[in-house]
């Protein structure tokens, strides 16, 4: 089983959207008892809380299930459970390479590596932004190729 964990700030917009749109695909794909598919925020903020309303609101406008979805905290058991950590942003990114005492194969990269035509470095926060759409398009684009990446790695 492969292990994927998105991480962001306070774990209510962008990784559950991920977390959710990448189930999804691994669902349409037929893999996903091949997958545990989670996601965390850097802060506690929202810890025990649903996704974003406008999260949810884009989610199900394009048919993709959260149910069951609350936010949490990233922690270094993380380390030990996950085959790869993807942060949304460079600041996602630089708080979880500072949990990390250790490198024990885990795979750590930032979400925008996997959108291939963006010169975007960060997945834009829609918590501050508003646009939650664009952050879709983005998430879409960066799990599909993910996961395209992940079953060439795993030979799947």
């Amino acid at each position: 089983m492969i292990h994927v964990l998105f991480v962001c700030l306070g774990n209510i917009c962008r990784s559950p959207m991920a977390e959710a749109v990448f189930r999804n695909l691994t669902e349409q794909e037929g893999m996903k008892d091949q997958f545990r598919i989670d996601s965390a925020g850097t802060g506690r903020w929202h810890e025990g809380k649903p996704p974003h309303q406008d999260t949810r609101r884009m989610l199900d406008q394009h048919n993709v299930s959260y149910d069951g979805m609350t936010a949490r905290q990233v922690n270094v058991a993380d380390w030990d459970e996950f085959d790869y950590i993807i942060a949304m942003d460079r600041q996602n990114y630089s708080d979880l390479e500072a949990l990390r005492s250790f490198d024990e194969g885990v795979v750590v990269a930032q979400f925008m590596d996997y959108v291939h035509d963006s010169d975007m470095e960060d997945v834009p926060d829609p918590y501050f932004t508003g646009n939650f759409e664009e952050v879709y398009e983005l998430i879409e684009k960066g799990c599909e190729n993910l996961l395209a990446d992940i079953k060439e790695a795993y030979k799947l």
